[in-house]
């Protein structure tokens, strides 16, 4: 929906007009979608495999658990620090050949560490992972927009995101169920087979977009100046580094449970009810996005306390995971989307900071988490949760005009 206020039709024009981008149908593009859907799914499961594999990478590479979490930190470092200069470089390329070598950048850096027996090596290959992520989050949304009417924009991009909350219920816990039976490597190989057949998907399915046009280029602090970006990039920041503190470290703190040899069955209730979130979310964005916003953040707050206070319970462990499935499976596209209502023509570049200050989070989850870990133990990571949620839901709640204000004002 676009704004009816004259202030914010000037500050964020709409996204790119059929006048600039293939005739769009009411239908919509299902496999064009779906193929966004796998990007999602493989960067995803890319990001986040090595918390299910944590104790069998440790013990493969000769390391310790806490430096294991450190892939998902230099995966992490690598996005956030290439993410916006990648995208501003590219964003007068055509879309489907930076989208496609994104993908095959995947390939190889996946493949690498499946044969790596360098922890060094394997670090770098992750970096290489992280850049190529940037790249493919800062395209995702903008292309599902662009492949849809402007009143279908939410709903086209739920659908490109669908691949996320599918890593998670069905990716991690099958790589977490592969890495045990076959060794954590052949997982890693498989994800660079799934990378090349995506890339042909990509090819024969997606238009490809022209890239934006010199003359409508805007800059970074332009960018980030415009109404609401900054709500949106701190409510961000915050909800993602308090989900990745626990995530990346969710082995070790399933231990006072006992759950610990059940990581692949908390990890498939955690995606299972993602994956209900995002389908309820993907039904209700177009009109609800700031109340979902608001309540996947209270949804999660509360399951900080229950876990802080009564964590070491299996039966609150398995409720409080299903809550935060709830919470987080919709959080990539309620995000995105504020972030691209909010830019309007300027989406890609939006988009590249909101995976910026993402990898921040997932690099900050990564430390933090190793930090607690090693001095005040597992059991803390809840409450760190509750000091990072607390002012998220106070931003979206402020953020009425700009950012995530009501349907009656976008």
């Amino acid at each position: 929906m676009t704004s009816t206020t004259p202030t914010r039709a000037q500050a964020a024009p709409a996204l790119p007009s059929a006048d600039d981008t293939p005739e769009k149908s009411e239908r919509l593009p299902i496999a064009g979608l779906l193929a966004l859907a796998m990007a999602a799914f493989i960067t995803v499961l890319t990001e986040a495999l090595p918390a299910g594999l944590l104790p069998r990478m440790s013990a493969d590479l000769q390391v310790s658990e806490a430096l294991v979490g450190q892939l998902v930190t230099l995966y992490a470092l690598g996005t956030l620090l290439t993410a916006i200069p990648l995208t501003a470089a590219t964003q007068g390329l055509r879309r489907r050949p930076v989208l496609l070598l994104a993908i095959l950048g995947f390939a190889v850096v996946n493949t690498v560490t499946a044969v790596s027996t360098n922890f060094v090596l394997t670090l770098g290959a992750r970096f290489f992972a992280g850049m190529f992520a940037g790249l493919l989050w800062a395209l995702v949304a903008g292309y599902a927009a662009r492949m849809v009417p402007e009143h279908q924009q939410g709903r086209a991009m739920a659908v490109a995101m669908v691949g996320i909350p599918l890593a998670l219920s069905l990716g991690i816990p099958a790589g977490t169920f592969l890495g045990a039976a076959v060794g954590w490597r052949v997982t890693f190989g498989i994800m660079s087979v799934l990378s090349l057949l995506l890339a042909g998907w990509v090819f024969a399915q997606l238009p490809d977009f022209p890239g934006q046009r010199g003359e409508r280029h805007m800059s970074i602090s332009k960018v980030f100046m415009l109404p609401g970006i900054r709500s949106v990039l701190f409510a961000t920041l915050a909800f993602v580094l308090a989900h990745n503190v626990l995530y990346t470290y969710i082995a070790p703190f399933l231990a006072p449970a006992g759950l610990t040899k059940d990581i692949d069955v908390v990890l498939l209730v955690f995606g299972v009810f993602a994956l209900v979130a995002i389908w309820v979310i993907g039904v209700l964005i177009d009109r609800w996005l700031r109340e979902l916003v608001l309540v996947s953040t209270a949804l999660l707050l509360g399951v900080s306390f229950a876990l802080g206070l009564w964590g070491s319970t299996p039966a609150v462990v398995y409720v409080g995971v299903a809550v935060w499935g709830l919470a987080y499976g919709g959080a990539a596209t309620l995000f995105q989307t504020a972030s691209a209502k909010s830019a309007g023509e300027a989406a890609d570049v939006a988009q590249s900071m909101i995976v910026t200050a993402w990898n921040i989070a997932i690099a900050g989850g990564g430390i933090a988490g190793g930090v607690l870990l090693e001095t005040l133990g597992a059991t803390a990571f809840p409450w760190l949760l509750v000091i990072l949620l607390v002012p998220t839901l106070l931003v979206v709640w402020l953020a009425k005009r700009h950012g995530f204000p009501p349907a009656l004002l976008r």
